[in-house]
This record gives C-alpha cells, structure tokens and sequence, in this order.
C-alpha cells in the first residue's frame, strides 16, 4: 500500500514539472497539486488562466498592508473581483495555497490554516486546483480535468462581484445561497454591511440590494417573464438567464462577445454597477447602475400607499383612494410618509376594487400566495377577507394566473410600462370611494359619448367647409397675424423709437429670423425686439409659432413679450441660481404647463436675464407641441444650432423632450466652464467641451472645467454636482437622458446620490483646423434655418 502511495507521489510530480516546462516564465503556473503550492514570494507567483484572461495571486488592496488571496484580471489587476480570506488576512508575505487532506489551503508563516476550501473528499494526491477564464478557481480531480464534475469551486461562493457565468440565488437541495456582499472599504476586503441576494417567500422569488436590514432596491417578483419591478438593459453584449424549477432558483448573466469582460459589484455605500470592458479599451465602462434612478428605483420612495412615476413631475402620487398622509410634506416634495385612505374600509356592501395597470407590485411584506388560483377566484376570496388589502395575478403568462393578496399598505410600488409582461393589482376601496369613481367614471363615459356625436356633426359640416377655410387660412397668414392673437399691439413708429431706428449699438444678437435689438418704451420698460429679415430662412410661421406659444404659457422662468435683461460678472451662487431656473423653466414646458413643448434651440444666447438676474428662456420661434400619448417626433426640416443639437435630432431629426434635456446639459457645461461647446480648443486634444468634460470626469479632475473666475465664491459639492448633471443630460443614447424632474431634483437635493454618466453625444476628436460649422439641413436645397449666435452674449 505504502509503495502504491509512493507511486502516485512520483507520477504528480512528474506531471507538475512537465506542466511547469509549457511556461517561460517561472513566475505563474496554470495548476496546483497536492506538491505544488502557490507562494506569496518575491518572485510573485500567480495562477493564470489558460487563455491568459484571469490571475490568482496575493495583493495587499488600497492602503493597507495586509495579504489576501484573490482573483482579478490580467489586462486590470487592480480590479479583484473574489477574496478567499477576506475576513482572516495574512499580516506577512509568506502565505502559501496548496492541496491538503482534500481541500485547498491557505496556510501563514507558522503553517497554520488562514483559509480552507472546507470540503470532505477521500480523495487524495489525485486533486488538481485550476483557474478558469471567467475567474472561477476550481478544484477537481485529475481523471476529471476534461469534464465538468468538480469537488469545490469559488463561484459557489461569490464575495462582492458576480462574474459572467456565476450564478446569484440558491441550490434548493443542499440549501447553498449565493450572494453578494460588499468590501467594508476600499481598503478592506472583510465582509462589510450592502449585500445582493435572491430572497425566496412561499415559492415566490425577487433580487433584494440592502445595506444592513435597509432595503435601497428590490427586483420584483418573478411573473413568469421577467422580474416585474425591472426593466430590460439594452442587451448588446450579455445575456441575463433566469432558472427557476424544484432544484435550483437563481439568475446568471454571460458575456456574449469574446473580446468583453464584464461584471457586477456592489460596493460599500450599497451601488450596484455593472462594469464593461471593451477588447480595445484599457478602461471599465459603466452599462447600467442598480438603483439606476435614485429616485423611483429607490426603495419605497414615495411611501406606503402611493406610486412613483419617474417620467412625470412630482414623480410620486398617491394610489386613488388615497391622500397624502402630511400634505405639508408632500407640497415640500417629501414623500417618505405615503399615503392614508380618503375613506376606512368598514368590510360593508358595495366595497369593490379599483385597476391600477402596468406596475411593479408591491413588496411581500403581509400577503398571501396560491399559484393554482384564477384572477376572479383571487378577486373572490379577497372581497371576503376583509383584511385583503388588494390582489393581482402573480403570473402574466397565458392571460394571468396565481393569486396573490396583501393585507397591510402597499409598499414600494412604480410605474413598469414593459410591454407583453405587464402586471396590474387591484386595490379595494370602500363603498363611498367606489361610488364616487364610478360616478366619475359615468360622467366621463357621457363626455365621450357627447363628444362623439359633436364631433360627427362637426365633421360633415368641416368637410363643405374645409375648402373655404383653407383659402382663407392662406389669405389670413398672407396679411399677418393682427387678427389672429389677443395680444397688446404696437405701431412701427414706437418700435422705431424704442430701438433708435434699429442702430447697430442696440443689437444684441442674432438668430435664423434676423437680428434682436435692445429698446426701451416711454415708459422705461426695457423690451427685446426680433426684426424678421427678409433674406430669413424662418418667416411668418415661426414668428407667429412664437408669440402663439409665449401668449399661452405663464412661467417665472419663461420670457414673457415684454422683458429686460443685462449681463454681468456674477458670483458662484448666481451663476447656480441662473441654472436652476433655467432648469424650472424647461420642466414647466415639458410637464407643468397646459401644451407640452420641446423648445428645439435651447442655448447660451436664448437665456435672458431680468434686472433681478432670474432667467427667462426666450426664442419659440422652433418650439413645437407634442401630444399628450406622443413620445418622439421626426422632422425633414432640422432646425436649431450646432453644439447644441442632441445626436439623435442633428442625424436622423427625431426629436423629443430628452432632446432638450440635450440642449441644456451643454448650457450648464457652457456656465460652469464659462467656455462654448463649439468654440472650445484645448491644447492636448481636439474635442469638444462636452469630451474635455468627459475626459476630465474619468481622470477625477472635474472641478479643472469651472471657470477661474468662479474659484473664491464657489461650492465645489454644487459645481460638482452640475458637472455630473450636465454629462447625465449630454449622453449619448436619449434612454440614459434623466428627464427634467430628475434634473431638477438632482441639482435641488445636495444628498441625493447621482448615477454615473455615461460617453456623451458627439465624443469625437476634431481636426485642429475644424471651425465648425453652424449650420445644418437634411435637404441641400433647403435653405440654412440654423439660428446663430452673435459673439456678445446677452
């Protein structure tokens, strides 16, 4: 027996020196055997994998000079996404890893057991340990090299990453959880408080992010086709895969693209990111954060009770039948308290339930769970359990099935508009509120109805009219536009006066229309004065889209028909001041006011300033209207100027509110920088002000944008934060744009955590002698509608 021993001793380590002989450098070795360890040496010995992707060695992280035993990546090592000691750190650098008694063991100077695979195997000298590609560190025996039978691995035991094939959530059989959980520091890999894991609740399964027992982000259940409270990443280069049978429940991603390695980590503060690095690129890359938002994804935002919808302003609202809790608070936009019903239930005749459609459902805190159960069989047995709060299907599959009920306030609730995987619940109201909203309902149900019948009446007298009516229209817009708008008039003769007969010392700027002069009326009223050119790309219909617009909205942040403005040197709280308004305004235009509009030529120079230093956004001249049910609108006719213009607009003319949004992440870079994105010239590179932003970010050198002159008053917290705000507004794809809520709330609320920005539009170099061209149609035979600015700002 003792010779058969020595026999299979002799037979590995041959097998080790010829597996040591494939490699030049004596430095890394592609295996380890119960006679071959891995030492923390000067030589620096590491275990790399067989296509030279993933390493296995010893670091000491950040600051600290303890050892741990970790993988990272070749082409990043400072990147370390597994820890095998995290909680028992060598305080020398004599640990070794090695095989013994059938484990993989971390041993310390004294060769005492730091860290243990913690496996029993009767298995012996036949053990090898090897490293994948994907960074999973394996132990298995010999025989088995080929297969994928294996005694231990590290992907059963994820610290704080999950790598591309690794599986988050749990073996139903053994009772093994994976899950994540964060580094306490950057400089200390031990077990900190953020964890990611799968939480399991009577056969129902949702992702939960929190930092100690607080919950900062939920998944959602699972419905069958995707996890609800989730919605889909733009999917280009992995896959995510969820299994969920009577052995295992968990989700996967794997990385589609050879040249890409990519991987999710939750960090101390309780962030999620998925990290993406590109064959050709030295730097991570950020695909999407978890909470993605801070805002709706944030867990319970807007309280019990009510629902928060992250494209609308204020984003959250009560559920119907219910009313703000504190209405102090909710007017301040503090939410946290939720919602109280309007009226108790009492459980008497006439209580019913009311649709909410298409969101996430609520957390599984007080419910109850039958998989077999209809919809109406679900709706049956709440309305005879008085303590049934609500209920909805817990499969969207093959029209619904499952029942689920809640019995306490609905917690964490949000708009999910995922089509082919919506989910709604029904929440019961009392008696008195169910009659009120089917009243409400009725009298809704008669206006369209009467509508209706008008509306055919009007269509047979519209069409014999409509020739007519067209003929006069032109004849109308051929003399103008005095009897068209309610509007205070003046004759030409004031007009001349005011401007000192258009001389070139009261212009101000200039636009696609003409000049704008400076005037002041008898009164001393100062007012800007547009005078259309003749030689003008634009005419009466954007002169008239102009007034039409600026008669109808009313905002303290919009320019009314009469207004003053200055310019001066300003200090650091002005200049955030200016922009916040000038965000304000453009919420209004897209969410507050009675027309939804998207300005389409927000700049530097369409910003005016009142004698008290508040901003007005000026300029309808391009402005359009959009819908209420209209996302996105498509032009032949691109208008507007270059360094402002979103890409999806100056290329293809699609054109939306998250073009403006575009628009005003250039102005507040403009402000911040006190430089123009188009003009901007740097002496190490040739982009833009929006790429030397970006290049700035990632060096962590943002605050070198801020302009000199803004050095003593400013606070750097808020020029940061405008600085990161405008790249959240400039990037590139219109779907990682926040919309002007989240705007607002991120410039106004210095605590709030905001995501990080991704490339921005047009992050191009240019040729050193590009002097860029301010002016661009799809047509070449249209003519240049491309507004320009004058060189003394206003």
């Amino acid at each position: 027996m003792e010779a058969f021993h020595l026999f299979t001793i002799l037979i590995s380590f041959v097998v080790s020196l010829l597996q040591l002989s494939k490699f030049s450098s004596p430095a890394h070795i592609d295996t380890i055997t119960p006679i071959q360890s891995l030492t923390d040496d000067r030589n620096n010995t590491t275990l790399v994998s067989g296509s030279q992707t993933s390493v296995l060695g010893f670091f000491s992280p950040g600051k600290s000079k303890n050892r741990y035993l970790g993988i990272w990546y070749k082409r990043r090592p400072d990147t370390v996404v597994w820890v095998a000691n995290r909680n028992s750190p060598l305080t020398d650098s004599n640990g070794e890893l090695t095989i013994r008694e059938g484990n993989l063991v971390l041993l310390s100077s004294t060769r005492s057991i730091v860290w243990s695979s913690n496996v029993s195997s009767s298995v012996g000298y036949s053990l090898v340990a090897l490293l994948s590609d994907s960074g999973n560190l394996i132990l298995k025996e010999q025989e088995s090299l080929s297969n994928d039978v294996y005694i231990w691995q590290s992907f059963d035991y994820p610290t704080d990453s999950l790598l591309s094939g690794m599986k988050l959530g749990w073996d139903l059989k053994t009772g093994l959880e994976r899950y994540l959980t964060s580094w306490k520091s950057t400089d200390d890999p031990s077990t900190g408080n953020a964890t990611f894991r799968m939480s399991i609740l009577d056969g129902l399964r949702q992702s939960v992010l929190a930092v100690g027992s607080t919950i900062t982000f939920r998944t959602g259940t699972w419905n069958g086709v995707r996890l609800s409270g989730v919605k889909a990443p733009f999917l280009t280069v992995f896959e995510i895969f969820y299994v969920f049978d009577e052995n295992e429940a968990y989700m996967m991603f794997e990385t589609t693209v050879n040249s890409a390695i990519s991987f999710v980590r939750i960090d101390p503060s309780g962030l999620g990111e998925h990290f993406l690095l590109q064959n050709d690129s030295s730097e991570w890359s950020t695909m999407y954060t978890l909470p993605a938002d801070q805002l709706c994804e944030s867990y319970n935002h807007c309280g019990p009770n009510a629902i928060c919808t992250s494209t609308r302003y204020p984003i959250c609202d009560c559920l119907k039948g219910f009313t703000p809790r504190s209405q102090e608070e909710w007017r301040g936009l503090t939410w946290s308290k939720g919602c109280i019903r309007k009226t108790p239930l009492d459980c008497q005749k006439g209580e019913g339930f009311v649709k909410i459609t298409a969101v996430k459902l609520p957390d599984l805190i007080e419910f109850w769970f039958d998989k077999n159960m209809s919809l109406q069989e679900c709706k049956e047995a709440c309305l005879k359990n008085c303590s049934c709060k609500a209920y909805g299907n817990s499969d969207v599959r093959k029209g619904g099935s499952g029942c689920l009920m809640w019995f306490g306030d609905l917690i964490d609730m949000r708009d999910i508009p995922v089509k082919g995987s919506e989910q709604d619940i029904y929440v019961r109201l009392s008696a008195t509120d169910i009659k009120s909203f089917r009243d409400a309902n009725k009298r809704k149900k008669l206006k369209i109805v009467l509508t209706a019948s008008l509306t055919s009446g009007i269509c047979v007298f519209s069409i014999g009219f409509w020739c007519i009516a067209s003929r006069l229209r032109k004849r109308l817009n051929d003399r103008g536009m005095d009897e068209d708008i309610d509007l205070p008039i003046f004759d030409l003769a004031t007009i001349v006066a005011a401007t000192n007969d258009f001389s070139e010392e009261n212009q101000i700027g200039a636009g696609g229309f003409g000049l704008v002069y400076k005037g002041s009326l008898s009164t001393g009223q100062e007012i800007a004065v547009k005078r259309l050119s003749k030689d003008s790309g634009q005419g009466l219909r954007e002169f008239k889209n102009e007034v039409e617009l600026i008669a109808k909205l009313q905002h303290r942040n919009l320019v009314a028909l009469l207004d003053g403005q200055r310019s001066t040197t300003l200090p650091w709280n002005k200049h955030f001041d200016i922009i916040r308004g000038i965000a304000r305004g453009l919420l209004y235009l897209h969410q507050d006011s009675k027309l939804q509009i998207v300005h389409r030529d927000l700049k530097a120079s369409n910003i005016l300033l009142d004698n008290n230093l508040n901003p007005k956004i000026s300029d309808f001249g391009l402005a359009r209207t959009f819908k209420d049910d209209q996302n996105e609108a498509r032009t032949r006719r691109v208008v507007g100027t270059y360094g402002y213009m979103s890409p999806e607009y100056a290329i293809d003319g699609k054109f939306s509110i998250k073009s403006d949004v575009f628009s005003f992440g250039v102005v507040l870079l403009e402000t911040v920088s006190g430089k123009k994105n188009r003009r901007f010239n740097h002496t190490d590179h040739h982009h833009n002000l929006l790429g030397h932003a970006w290049l700035l970010w990632n060096e962590d050198k943002a605050l070198d944008l801020m302009d000199v002159c803004l050095k003593e008053s400013c606070v750097e917290s808020q020029v940061l934060r405008c600085i990161q705000v405008g790249l959240l507004c400039v990037q590139k794809f219109v779907d990682d744009r926040p919309t002007m809520s989240s705007v607002v709330f991120m410039l106004e609320n210095e605590g709030t955590t905001l995501p990080q920005p991704k490339q921005p539009g047009f992050f191009i170099e240019r040729s050193s002698d590009d002097g860029g061209s301010t002016s661009r149609t799809e047509d070449s035979n249209s003519e240049n509608i491309v507004s320009t600015t004058m060189p003394s700002g206003r």
